[in-house]
């Protein structure tokens, strides 16, 4: 395990960051695909980008067309590094071979779909919408499995790491937890006080963390279901989370103009990143302490210059 003051000195040593154009207008979503050799990120613009990852540089390999409104979230397959999953507010999902310049399936759903994740074991998409509607869907035929209505706000969803429990983020500031594929309800858990927003399970599924509008991130063991501490350094809700490859960082990002990183283990600050905007997406590398993430656009006088951007932290200084 590597030391509190041996990653201050890393991220000491690798704090640049760099701007990529991704596309001409809001990035909603970035994510790594399962070898970190590509980065995806999804747009208001439509489109969905794909970089190849060289040594410490992106280049756009793809831009996939195809949606006709905003792309809200993609996820990667978890094992398969060419395939890709989009969720958009045109009421799809597609499914994408990075291989190519098309779309292998493209799925109708009810509703504007707004969150999207992909099951462990690789067989099945599920997307939520405005509606509180989760749609599973087997990506071997690209049919709807089961679709599942919610009498409560759903924000984000996950599977756990052994694929056999469900969990959703509410507007009540619980977190929902369901038998997978029963998807019978088994525990409710009082998380925070205000709404939660995001949820996310570390690589090693010791823990999961959920980022709620109170400004907190809590992080709790997985096993248990039980809160092990909370870190408190953001001031506005926290919108997008990520855990390191080996589960010893995490990322949490708001409103606030900084990128909070975290040592698991006991909640003390790694460092920061600064930004010029809010963030609400960000996504560690698979293998190494690599952060991509995408800023709201600056105000309006700059938008133009620094719409569509994904950045990268964690380079070496020059």
């Amino acid at each position: 395990m590597v030391t509190v003051s041996a990653l201050k000195e890393h991220f000491a040593a690798n704090c640049r960051t760099r701007d990529y154009q991704s596309h001409t207008s809001k990035v909603h979503s970035v994510d790594w695909n399962s070898d970190g050799r590509r980065l995806a990120s999804g747009s208001f613009d439509k489109t969905v980008s794909v970089f190849h990852l060289e040594k410490d540089r992106l280049s756009k390999e793809h831009t996939f067309k195809g949606h006709s409104d905003s792309v809200d979230q993609l996820t990667w397959h978890p094992f398969n590094p060419e395939l890709l999953a989009t969720a958009s507010l045109d009421k799809s999902v597609r499914l994408w071979d990075a291989r190519t310049n098309k779309s292998i399936a493209n799925i109708v759903t009810k509703g504007e779909n707004i969150n999207i994740c992909w099951s462990p074991d690789g067989q099945t998409v599920a997307v939520g919408n405005k509606e509180d509607l989760v749609t599973f869907i087997d990506t071997r035929t690209y049919k709807t499995r089961k679709e599942q209505p919610f009498k409560f706000e759903v924000n984000e969803i996950s599977w756990n790491n052994d694929n056999d429990l469900f969990f959703l983020t509410s507007g009540q500031g619980n977190v929902h937890i369901l038998n997978y594929p029963q998807l019978e309800s088994q525990c409710v858990l009082n998380a925070h006080p205000a709404t939660c927003i995001c949820i996310e399970f570390d690589p090693t599924g010791k823990y999961f963390a959920v980022g709620s509008a109170d400004a907190m991130v809590s992080l709790w063991d997985a096993s248990h279901l039980v809160c092990i501490r909370t870190i408190s350094r953001l001031e506005w809700p926290a919108r997008t989370i990520s855990f390191s490859y080996d589960g010893q960082l995490l990322a949490s990002a708001s409103e606030d103009l900084m990128i909070d990183i975290s040592y698991v283990e006991t909640g003390e600050k790694i460092t920061d990143i600064p930004t010029e905007s809010p963030t609400f997406t960000v996504a560690f590398h698979p293998k190494r302490y690599l952060l991509a993430f995408a800023c709201d656009d600056k105000d309006s006088y700059n938008r133009d210059r620094d719409a569509g951007t994904v950045k990268l932290f964690g380079l070496p200084n020059d």
